[in-house]
């Protein structure tokens, strides 16, 4: 605790060794080959020596990893990287079952909530900048027990996105190729992800940086596409060759099997923003975070506005609700029923829907590689705390957490089951293990937050000596976290009651869409008979020790040359 020693503080160019509670024994380090990451050579740093596998760190206590990400790449990860299956296949299944204004609504309440998300998730990044993020937050300053369960969820969530993506990057093949098997195209893909995965952060930086650039082009390109089509600027022979406006909003309506309908949506637009949580974890990986973190979270803004309620507008005005194409039932795999390749598909614009298709298949490919990334850095962090095996703390020196790394890929193959008759009923089934881990996450980073804030007061800080703080501090975490249950209120609604179906539902469709919840209670209990650890009062967080140690002067220069601006400029600033 604070008052038990002196406070220890990560300084920005060490790679220091933060020793949790949990820890039952002291990292190891590996023979002394170079002081940092960075003083390696550059064949050793980009993991393509042999000498890249050998042992850097292992054992219990937080290690925080290589810093090779840059600013640019935190920003692209901020606007773009969570953008793939969700929004551009799930959106169609979301429109078939509430309807354009559900999409809308929906969207926009669960955008603002991960904006607050994202902000307080920032705060305590900027000043805690460890990899595995969160979750070492909810051990720290809510209850070592509920993280456990937490982080538990959240690393199952990552294990079965990887296969479900890979899957996804087959079938998008086929839009193009009904010869070759989708299994062939599933190995083409995992190959991908493991040879973007030998280069480590810098590997997931890059590819997540272009990836990213593409997405959002293309978004861009699209929706200028789709408003010449509103106004009926169409080619003759399509079906947008007149003022088209908002008559799918008349006929078949703005809403579709009423509240039902409205309430299933959410859970679509929480998986679609599923990975936005991933610039915290990437933060502990950037030279400076303190300065990148803040401008990139703040762009969070402009991926909710712009590319998710903007495109998804224009879907909702071109595509009617009712249209047979849109799948519900295959909301997640088939890309068939994206209501983007439908639009240049019904459009008659020669190549439009082969071009999105593209975009598709870059967009899952993208979140696969993410899985990968996030998975492995909650698992490494599960395991520094005593959470897991200690053969998971195991860092080379590349600052791969190698043996991480290797179990996150290892999940691939399970993309093969979906090809058998019972494969999509065993794929469902792990779904439902993590269908709503990415709620309980953002709802532990919300709870987190009032928390760190609380103790924060209570040790005698100022919110002066606070770096980076939320759009709407506290006040923005309440919201955050309300709108979280509120959420998994409809989830749980909905798998009683699923829209489009009379009565309710059965024992199994119930557990497949609700199972997350009581296994994270059981992973919570598991963890307080385990460790013994409950909820922590006020007195018992530590809020200093790992602590960043930041340059205060540099910060008050900055905080000063904001001040001096005019009124609109600080605005702006602080929004954007």
């Amino acid at each position: 605790m604070s008052g038990q020693g002196a406070p220890a503080s990560i300084s920005s160019g060490d790679k220091p060794v933060i020793q949790s509670d949990a820890a039952d024994s002291k990292v190891v380090a590996g023979p002394q080959f170079a002081a940092t990451f960075q003083e390696e050579d550059f064949w050793t740093r980009c993991g393509l020596s042999g000498k890249s596998f050998q042992k850097r760190h292992y054992g219990r206590g937080l290690v925080e990893m290589d810093r090779a990400m840059k600013s640019r790449h935190l920003h692209m990860i901020a606007i773009g990287g969570s953008i793939g299956a969700g929004f551009f296949v799930g959106s169609g299944g979301a429109l078939s079952k509430g309807g354009p204004a559900s999409i809308l609504i929906c969207f926009s309440i669960v955008g603002f909530m991960v904006f607050n998300v994202v902000f307080a998730l920032g705060e305590m990044a900027v000043m805690y900048p460890i990899s595995g993020g969160f979750y070492t937050y909810a051990t720290r300053f809510i209850d070592p027990s509920f993280g456990f369960a937490v982080g538990w969820n959240y690393l199952f969530l990552w294990l079965v996105v990887l296969p479900l993506e890979l899957t996804v990057c087959g079938l998008v093949i086929q839009y193009w190729d009904t010869e070759t098997s989708v299994a062939v195209w599933i190995t083409i893909f995992l190959v991908a992800v493991i040879v973007i995965n030998i280069f480590g952060s810098i590997g997931f930086a890059e590819e997540e940086f272009w990836a990213s650039s593409i997405k959002l082009i293309s978004v861009v390109i699209f929706m200028i596409i789709a408003l010449v089509l509103v106004l009926g600027g169409g080619p003759d022979d399509g079906r947008y060759n007149e003022y088209w406006g908002a008559r799918y909003w008349h006929d078949p309506g703005a809403f579709r099997n009423g509240f039902k309908g409205f309430c299933s949506v959410f859970v679509t637009a929480a998986f679609s923003f599923t990975g936005t949580e991933l610039v915290g974890l990437a933060a502990a990986e950037t030279a400076n975070p303190v300065r990148s973190l803040p401008s990139a979270i703040k762009q969070v803004f402009w991926r909710v506005i712009v590319f998710y309620v903007l495109g998804l507008f224009f879907v909702g005005l071109l595509i009617p609700s009712d249209d047979p194409r849109l799948l519900a039932s295959q909301a997640y795999t088939d890309v068939k029923a994206s209501p983007w390749v439908l639009i240049g598909h019904y459009a008659k614009l020669r190549g439009l829907d082969h071009f999105m298709n593209a975009i598709i298949l870059i967009s899952v490919l993208s979140i696969g590689v993410s899985a990968v990334f996030g998975g492995s850095r909650t698992l490494t962090a599960l395991a520094q705390q005593g959470y897991a095996p200690k053969i998971f703390t195991y860092i080379d020196r590349s600052g791969r957490p190698l043996a991480s790394v290797i179990v996150l890929i290892l999940t691939g193959p399970l993309a093969y089951l979906n090809l058998s008759a019972s494969g999509p009923t065993v794929f469902d089934w792990l779904q439902a293990i993590s269908g709503l881990a990415v709620l309980f996450a953002w709802g532990g980073i919300c709870l987190s937050h009032l928390r760190f804030r609380a103790a924060w007061a209570y040790h005698g800080h100022s919110l002066e000596e606070i770096p980076f703080r939320a759009a709407l501090g506290v006040y923005g975490s309440w919201i955050g976290l309300i709108s979280c249950i509120l959420v998994l209120i409809a989830q749980f609604f909905t798998a009683i009651a699923p829209p489009g179906q009379d009565g309710l539902n059965s024992v199994e469709g119930f557990f497949k869409s609700y199972l997350a919840f009581p296994i994270l209670l059981a992973f919570w209990a598991a963890g307080f008979i385990w460790k013994r650890t409950g909820w922590l009062r006020l007195d018992q967080i530590d809020v200093d020790t790992g602590r960043r140690e930041l340059d205060w002067d540099d910060i008050r220069a900055y905080q000063d040359q904001i001040k001096a601006m005019p009124t609109w400029r600080r605005v702006l600033h602080r929004i954007f």
